[in-house]
Parts: structure tokens; C-alpha cells; sequence
């Protein structure tokens, strides 16, 4: 529980995080050594020096670890764990769902854990959505279109066999697709993560909730005017919210942008962890203002309210949370030092 300085406690759904393994053990070939370099690339440029990480632990965190940073150290009450696989690149992937769903085991009342398929596997996506839905009943996927599959190196949200996905999807009632639409990761291709699908597939399947992660960067106004025209697209604010630090002005720009298109009630609280910890995050978001030229050139504003709902509220309405009753759940159940 985030507490303000006037001692207001604050809901914090962190929408975006990881369970992840990129050690060298782990690491199939070259690419996923780059792939992790280029992971704690963006947490070295982009995190204050008091919260660097070493490398050895960045490649591979504990389950003591993530529990302590998100919800001891950190100010998160849930966390929402997202899969990625990267199959070509990992022995035993990167980040997975069994893998992830064990550790989340253990504090089960702070973790959502959503799963991951890629389409080009044909009926056998179709068979492990359904073994995900049956297994683990999850609530949402993460999509990563620039993944890499034997020769293929991205797919579209509006390919044919993702719409057979998503049609199964809606069936089973796996309802918020997560899509990385952000900066590219060496080394994959940064036009595969293009957000130009995005507009057919939420005027397609207009059932399920399309949270647009890293909120397009650095298409932001590709998504922006996609976003204002789809009732069902939210803006994901990982990648974007560290440069709060690195370069406060340029995300000044980024979320008033987002006010003026997308609104207060679409955009969702991200850290990418372990990219980057959420303690620091959600303090320096609180504490920022939107420079007074930028804010009322767009006619935005950036209020306690609209931080409250963007920190939480917003994600735990598309993940059907009762707060207040989270709350009080929680506060039975209080934080641990250590992972049980």
C-alpha cells in the first residue's frame, strides 16, 4: 500500500511484471544474451544509480526477491505477472506460466498471473489456450508479435490464425489481451512491434480489453489516434514512466498526450519489473506535476484522483477487484519479510 505524505493509502495494481530467468544457464544461443543485455541496458540508462542492479541478479531474481521488492520495499498490493516465452532463445524460456504460477502460489491474494500463446502454432495454440483456461484460469495473455518461431520473425494481431485465438479467447472469457507495443529488444524486429494491428483487432473483438503496452513508445501518436477511436484500448504505462527520472519533460509530453486522447480512466500502472522497481516509480509519479505550458496546452491536469486511478483503480475494474474488499483481505494478510 502506496501512503501519501498527507497519509492517504493508495491501491497499486502494477500492471506489468515479470518472473523471469535470462541467466546464462538458461540462454539457447546469442540472442538470448543480447535480449537480457538489452533488458538491463534500459535499467541502467533509465534508473536512478541508488536502485542499479547487478547484472547476475537482474538475470536471474529470486522468489524472495520479486515478493520483497513489489510489496515490502515496494509499495504494490497486487501484481500482475506477464508471460513471455521467447522459446528461440531460452532452454527453459523466459518467462513462464508454470513457472511464475509456482512462485505466485505462495501469495496467491497479491498475484495474477496471465499466460501467452503465438498463433502460428496453429490447433496447438488453440489447445494450450485451452490448457491455460482449464489449468490456471487465467484472466488475460500477453501477446508479443516480434517473437521469434523457427522462420518466422513477428506475426500481426489481425492474422488470420490470431483471430482464431482471440475468437477462443472471448468463448472462454479471457478477457484483456496485453500486447507489447514498444521500443524493440536486440534482437527483434522494432516494425513487428508496430501498433497499426491494434485498430483491427479491437474494432474486431470488441469483448475483450486491449491494453497497449509501453503505450506504443515511440508511436505514440499512432496509438494515441487509434486509442480515441476504440472504447476497448487502454494505454499500459511501462517504459514510458521511468523517463519520470531519466527525462521528466518527455514524460510530461507522454502522459498528457495520453490524458488528452486516450483519458483518465484507460491508462494503467506499469513498472516492468525487474526492469525496473516500483518503489521509485510510484513515488516520483505521485510527486509529479505536469509542467504548467504542456498542461494547459492540452487542457490536462494531472490530480490526486486521476494518479489514484491510474496506480489502481483502473486495472482492478478490468480485472474485476473489489478494492475495498482487497483492502481489507490484505491488511489481514499482512506483508512478509520473506517469501514463506
Amino acid at each position: 500500500m502506496y501512503k501519501t505524505p498527507d497519509g492517504k493509502e493508495i491501491f497499486v495494481l502494477d500492471g506489468h511484471t515479470h518472473f523471469w530467468d535470462g541467466s546464462p544457464e538458461n540462454q539457447s544461443n546469442v540472442h538470448g544474451k543480447q535480449f537480457i543485455d538489452c533488458f538491463y541496458a534500459y535499467h541502467t540508462n533509465l534508473s536512478p544509480p541508488e536502485h542499479l542492479w547487478e547484472k547476475a541478479r537482474f538475470e536471474k531474481y529470486s522468489e524472495d526477491d520479486i515478493y520483497r521488492d513489489l510489496f515490502v520495499d515496494g509499495p504494490d498490493d497486487m501484481a500482475i505477472i506477464q508471460t513471455t516465452v521467447l522459446r528461440d532463445f531460452y532452454k527453459n524460456g523466459f518467462g513462464c506460466l508454470e513457472r511464475s504460477t509456482d512462485m505466485a502460489r505462495r501469495h496467491p491474494e497479491r498475484f495474477i498471473v496471465n499466460g501467452s500463446f503465438d498463433p502460428r502454432d496453429g490447433e496447438k495454440a488453440l489447445e494450450y489456450i485451452h490448457y491455460m483456461k482449464e489449468n490456471f484460469d487465467i484472466q488475460g495473455v500477453k501477446m508479443y508479435t516480434a517473437e521469434w518461431n523457427g522462420g518466422s520473425k513477428g506475426w500481426a494481431l489481425n492474422d488470420p490464425a490470431a483471430y482464431k485465438c482471440f475468437e477462443l479467447c472471448e468463448k472462454l472469457g479471457i478477457k484483456n489481451i496485453h500486447v507489447h507495443k514498444g521500443p524493440t529488444i536486440i534482437p527483434l524486429s522494432k516494425d513487428a512491434f508496430s501498433v497499426d494491428d491494434v485498430d483491427y483487432a479491437a474494432t474486431d473483438f470488441q469483448n475483450l480489453n486491449w491494453i497497449v503496452e509501453h503505450c506504443g513508445l515511440p508511436r505514440l501518436d499512432d496509438f494515441c489516434w487509434i486509442a480515441v477511436q476504440e472504447t476497448n484500448v487502454y494505454a499500459g504505462l511501462a517504459v514510458a514512466l521511468p523517463f519520470i527520472h531519466a527525462r521528466p519533460r518527455y514524460f510530461a509530453e507522454v502522459i498528457a498526450e495520453l490524458l488528452f486522447w486516450v483519458g483518465e480512466d484507460k491508462i494503467l500502472f506499469g513498472s516492468d519489473y525487474a526492469i525496473w522497481t516500483p518503489g521509485w516509480l510510484v513515488d516520483k509519479f505521485w510527486n509529479f506535476q505536469i509542467p504548467d505550458d504542456i498542461a494547459q496546452e492540452r487542457g490536462v491536469q494531472l490530480t490526486d484522483e486521476i494518479k489514484e486511478k491510474i496506480l489502481g483503480l483502473n486495472a482492478a475494474r478490468l480485472y474485476g477487484i473489489d478494492v475495498e474488499a482487497k483492502k481489507k483481505q490484505l491488511s489481514g494478510a499482512p506483508v512478509q519479510i520473506a517469501a514463506e
